[in-house]
Formats: C-alpha cells, structure tokens, sequence
C-alpha cells in the first residue's frame, strides 16, 4: 500500500460558471459624424431578444464625460459576454471608443445567512424561541431564501429607468482591516448594512457581483432606481454603516438611464 490517499475525480474543465452568471459592464465614448458605423449591426449586437443573445442585456445612457453608451450583459458562458464587445466593435469601429469595462461573476454571500443563523441572529437580538413571532419569522425567512439566492445568482434586471454602477474593496488599512476581523464580526457588519438596505424595498434593486481575481477591485455594485434621488439616498444612507465607513473603498461611479438600443443611439447621434 502507498498510504496515498486516493485521487479525488474532478469535474471537467471548464469556461461556464456552475452556479453564477458571468457579468459585465462596458462602456463607451461616442464620436458621431467622424467614423463611418453600421447601424443595423449595431442595434442586432444590442438586442436583448435576438438569437444567441446573453441571458441579460441592457443598455444605457450615461452622463459624464467618462461615457456615453453603458452595457451591461449576464451569461453563463463568457465569451457570449465578449461577442457583444466584439460586435460592437466590429459595427461601430472608432465611432464607439471604449472608456471603462468591469468583469464579474454573481455569486451568494458568505455573509447571506443560512435559516439557522437567522434564527440565531434574532435570538441575539432578544426574541426568544418561544414569542409569538419568532416562528412565523424564521418560516418566512426559510420561504424566501431560494427565490432570494436565485435572484442574486440569475437575477431579472428590474424594470426601472436609473442604472448605477460602482466598483468597491474592503479595506487592508492596518488600524482597519476587514481581513483581519473574525467571520462573526463581519458577519455582524453586513447584518447591519443589509438592513439599512431593505429600507428602499421597492424604490431601489441591487446586485452585487464578486470580481476578485477578475478585476482590479473585489465588488460590483450594481443599483437601479426608482428615481435619481432614490439612488443618492441609498448611497448617502449606506455610507454611515460601519461596514463602509470604516472598511470601504469605493471607485468611480457611473449613472446611466435605461433605454432600448435604438433610443440610445438615437440620443448619442449615431
């Protein structure tokens, strides 16, 4: 006998996410009347109901120097993600110029808590097993957990008219780094954000996308509005948490308004 433990069978390799969707964001600067673009193609690269299409595809205009055209795209295949790019490209050479892209894969938080440590969280919080609301609590909590991760992991982009993107990091600060801190306590951070989140129910939808070892930062933020104030409010309201006021760095912002591909470039003159 070797004393070796026996191999372990892996999956086969792979491109496709198992669980998640890839996620991106792209952007553009246009410069219309200087390059010659195929139009038609264009608007087919932007179709969220054509053939081979990624699962999610929405299109914005954005304010701002930084960009014109925003393009957010979800697919559990990444090179579906990159057919758009290259099809943009392809249509609208120089007249639509790249300015930011931001790649993700959704994922379900470690910090997303299983029934049990809901049920723990509000024992903590001083209701006890035995009050009349602690049951109903913990049975709605169990009957919203599938459709809650679902949504988080192949989510339905919501039918509102403001699109905001930002890319974020926990901190490494030596007086404040989050990666130092034990599970239970960030755990207890992001309780506290996630409620100051539930707030806008309605008003505001957010998803997050992890991109560690895809991009430069650890998050995605992605939030759709109700209305621009809505979106300032929660992003002003969730800032005073300590979870971001003491271990968040946020990168730039980009604030867009959702429109069908022809009305985009309608309004970006190409």
């Amino acid at each position: 006998m070797s004393g070796r433990p026996p191999a372990r069978e892996l999956p086969p390799p792979t491109i496709n996410t198992k669980d998640g969707w890839h996620c991106l964001h792209a952007y553009f600067q246009a410069q219309p009347g200087s390059h010659p673009i195929d139009r038609e193609r264009l608007l087919a690269a932007l179709d969220p109901e054509r053939e081979h299409a990624p699962k999610r595809l929405q299109t914005y205009a954005v304010t701002g120097h930084r960009a014109d055209l925003g393009v957010m795209a979800m697919d559990p295949d990444p090179l579906r993600l990159d057919a758009v790019l290259q099809e943009i490209r392809a249509a609208a050479g120089l007249a639509l110029k790249p300015s930011y892209s931001f790649v993700s894969i959704s994922e379900v938080s470690e910090y997303v808590p299983s029934v049990e440590q809901f049920a723990e969280r509000l024992r903590r919080e001083g209701m006890g097993e035995d009050s009349p609301g602690f049951k109903a609590r913990v049975a709605g909590y169990e009957k919203r957990l599938p459709a809650m991760n679902v949504q988080r992991l192949t989510p339905e982009i919501p039918d509102l008219p403001i699109h905001c993107f930002y890319p974020m990091n926990k901190i490494r600060d030596p007086h404040a780094n989050w990666y130092t801190l034990p599970f239970s306590k960030r755990s207890e951070l992001m309780a506290e954000h996630a409620t100051s989140g539930i707030k806008f129910a309605g008003r505001v939808s957010q998803l997050i996308t992890a991109s560690t070892g895809f991009d430069d930062w650890e998050w995605g933020v992605t939030l759709w509005g109700r209305s621009p104030e809505d979106v300032k409010e929660i992003v002003y309201t969730m800032r005073f948490d300590a979870a971001s006021a003491n271990y968040a760095e946020f990168g730039p912002f980009y604030v867009g308004y959702v429109l069908p591909a022809n009305d985009c470039l309608s309004h970006l003159r190409l």
